[in-house]
C-alpha cells in the first residue's frame, strides 16, 4: 500500500517526512488524516536511526475496505517494515 521512501541528497537537517495520500486513493479526509497520523508518529519513533535526508512515503493503492482501526494497524505495520529496511530495528 504504501511504497518505499526515496531518499535524495543530503540536507544537513538530518531525517526529514514527506507524505503524499491522494484523494483519489483515499476519498474521506478522516481516513487520509489517519494515515499521516501514523506514519508521522512511526517516523518521529525511528528518526534518530534514520539516515539524513528528506524520506516521502507515497500511498501507491487504494487500501482494503475496513474500520479506520484496521486501516492504521495495516498502514503501522507496513510503515514499520519499510523503516526497518533502511535502518535495522
Amino acid at each position: 500500500m504504501v511504497s518505499s521512501p526515496r531518499q535524495p541528497t543530503g540536507t544537513g537537517a538530518g531525517a526529514r517526512l514527506g507524505l503524499i495520500v491522494p484523494k483519489r486513493q483515499v476519498p474521506l479526509a478522516v481516513g487520509r488524516n489517519a494515515i499521516k497520523r501514523v506514519v508521522r508518529e512511526a517516523f518521529r519513533l525511528r528518526r534518530a536511526s534514520l539516515p539524513e535526508g528528506d524520506w516521502v512515503f507515497r500511498l501507491v493503492a487504494r487500501p482494503d475496505a475496513g474500520s479506520l482501526t484496521a486501516l492504521k494497524r495495516q498502514v503501522r505495520l507496513e510503515v514499520d517494515t519499510l523503516l526497518c529496511r533502511i535502518a535495522p530495528c
